[in-house]
């Protein structure tokens, strides 16, 4: 039987023991792996085809792969669930090309709303527009005609709220950090109005938009989403919602973060892995609040060097809660600035308490863009790991992205580094910021193996590591993210083309090809090709998705 006939459906229970062959299954276990075998959810065995005929007999299922490939199932390391959910289901501007079109698209949302409830929309970005600006409060009143409407910017540090949703935030308002009267809102200011837009959510539609995201995650062939959340991004009653419901049999797995200043009792009580996530220390680029050594050279100046929320007194002390509770502590860093105070906060902690001690938490650093050879030696130093985007490459990176407007040439150059990272023997754990960027697991692996700067690139097997098992050693669970005997049974079936080694190196590459090297294949993702598609996913041996 074929994978989609064979495999039981998500809202059917799994069988005890399931055979897969005559497909290619990518596993260190052996390199030319055509079967697998699952027992209660776990992985059995992994060989050739002469021996799988011995483990047919008393498989409670046998599903014929057709030649498709298995792989871990993807974990992404950085989700915003209702976020990401809202942007599926909501008004998305990504990818909008012109000030005029997203009015008109504003505009056409709302009269479709009923009335009373707050509009939500994400991802515009002026940078791609020919004004190059954000719509002014008036344009944005007339589109919304009167409705309360929430549009985050494409980087989710910035948004646009019209004139009833700045009304539902408060007075305060106008005096909060980040506050214009007329253009989008940072800071602070933001913060306040995407709780206002949020807390008028209903359960219901949280519910359907966490739904939203998990049911397109296992469309993908992701297993496994690391919720960043916290009081400045969601709620705490946000977060129990998800958790709650990625215990349904055939969801994905779901491990919160709880980015909170001086939060450890309360990410424990939320059942989160850590405190931390984007608990933030800057901005982002974008928005001209990543923290900077050096001024951004675009801007009329008001921005200077950008925003610092934490100082680096307060993430040590956060750090040393963290550590003395024995929880995996994390902030959010972009910008130079904002990872140099992150890394000596870290340091003081590992002087008082003992390196060994921080390193044994693998506390996390969520994006860590702007960096040096020195915080890279740091990071390997301190046992950080680096919860990185390749994404952000993929939209912002290249001679004329938004990096370089922002950074100038030189700095925008230094961006996100994966190379140097794995050259020190930094982890990292990939992820899409969703809704930032678009859950996109593969496209992820092609933008960290395709860097737009040469020298940041890496091979297809290491981002693709760094994808699946780099994901579960982030969260401390080094038994997951590879198909091996006694590993969990959490994978994805594609139909994926030819397979090839593909690596930075062409003389690495030469050799990887050569099958007396024993190296694996992987899909060929040369940009412009087609990506592969997810034909199952499962987690834990229960289905999370089939193809139709």
């Amino acid at each position: 039987m074929t994978v989609n006939d064979a495999l039981p459906a998500p809202d059917q229970p799994a069988p005890r023991s399931v055979l897969l062959r005559g497909g290619t299954v990518y596993s260190p276990a052996d390199p030319f792996a055509t079967a697998l075998l699952v027992q209660d959810g776990t992985v059995a065995w992994v060989g050739e085809e002469g021996a799988a005929e011995s483990y047919a007999r008393d498989a409670e299922l046998v599903v014929d792969l057709g030649g498709a490939l298995v792989t871990p199932a993807f974990v992404d390391a950085h989700v915003h669930a209702t976020a990401t959910g809202l942007a599926l289901t909501g008004l998305d501007l990504t990818g909008c090309p012109t000030l005029a079109e997203a009015l008109r698209r504003i505009a056409a949302f709302v009269r479709d709303q009923p009335e009373g409830g707050v509009v939500l929309g994400h991802g515009w970005d002026e940078t791609l527009w020919p004004e190059h600006r954000a719509p002014g409060l008036a344009e944005l009143d007339e589109a919304a005609g009167g409705a309360a409407v929430y549009l985050s910017r494409t980087d989710v540090h910035s948004a646009l709220a019209s004139s009833a949703l700045r009304a539902l935030a408060g007075p305060e308002l106008a005096g909060e950090p980040g506050y214009h009267p007329d253009g989008p809102l940072a800071r602070s200011a933001h913060h306040l109005v995407r709780r206002a837009a949020l807390t008028a959510i209903t359960p219901a539609q949280r519910e359907a938009a966490q739904r939203a995201t998990l049911r397109r995650a296992a469309e993908l062939g992701i297993g496994a989403l690391h919720e960043c959340a916290g009081p400045d991004i969601s709620s705490e009653a946000d977060l129990s919602a998800l958790l709650t419901l990625a215990q349904e049999p055939g969801s994905p797995q779901v491990f919160g973060y709880w980015g909170e200043l001086g939060g450890v009792d309360t990410a424990r009580r939320l059942g989160a892995v850590g405190a931390g996530g984007d608990l933030f220390i800057d901005g982002a680029l974008g928005s001209h609040t990543a923290c900077l050594h050096a001024p951004y050279t675009d801007g009329d100046g008001r921005h200077a060097t950008g925003a610092a929320y934490l100082t680096e007194q307060q993430i040590a002390e956060h750090v040393a809660a963290c550590t003395e509770a024995g929880v995996q502590a994390g902030f959010h860093a972009i910008g130079d600035a904002a990872l140099d105070a992150l890394v000596r906060g870290v340091r003081t902690v590992a002087d008082k308490l003992g390196v060994e001690r921080v390193r044994a938490l693998r506390h996390r650093v969520e994006h860590a863009e702007l960096l040096t050879p020195e915080l890279i030696a740091a990071f390997a130093e301190l046992g950080l790991t680096a919860s990185v985007q390749p994404a952000f490459d993929a939209a912002w990176g290249g001679e004329d992205g938004m990096y370089v407007e922002r950074l100038g040439a030189e700095r925008a150059a230094r961006m996100n580094p994966f190379a140097a990272l794995q050259r020190a023997g930094v982890p990292m754990a990939f992820g899409s910021d969703a809704p930032v960027t678009p859950l996109d697991p593969w496209g992820t692996v092609r933008a960290a193996a395709f860097h737009r700067t040469p020298e940041h690139r890496i091979s297809v097997r290491g981002a693709f590591t760094a994808h699946t098992r780099g994901g579960w050693r982030a969260v401390g669970r080094d038994d997951a993210g590879t198909l091996v005997p006694g590993a969990p049974a959490s994978y994805a079936v594609w139909s994926a083309g030819e397979l090839v080694v593909q690596a930075p190196d062409q003389r690495v590459a030469n050799w990887s090809t050569d099958p007396r090297s024993g190296v694996p294949g992987l899909p060929d993702l040369t940009p412009g090709g087609q990506l592969p598609r997810c034909l199952a996913t499962v987690v834990h041996g229960r289905t999370a998705h089939l193809a139709p």
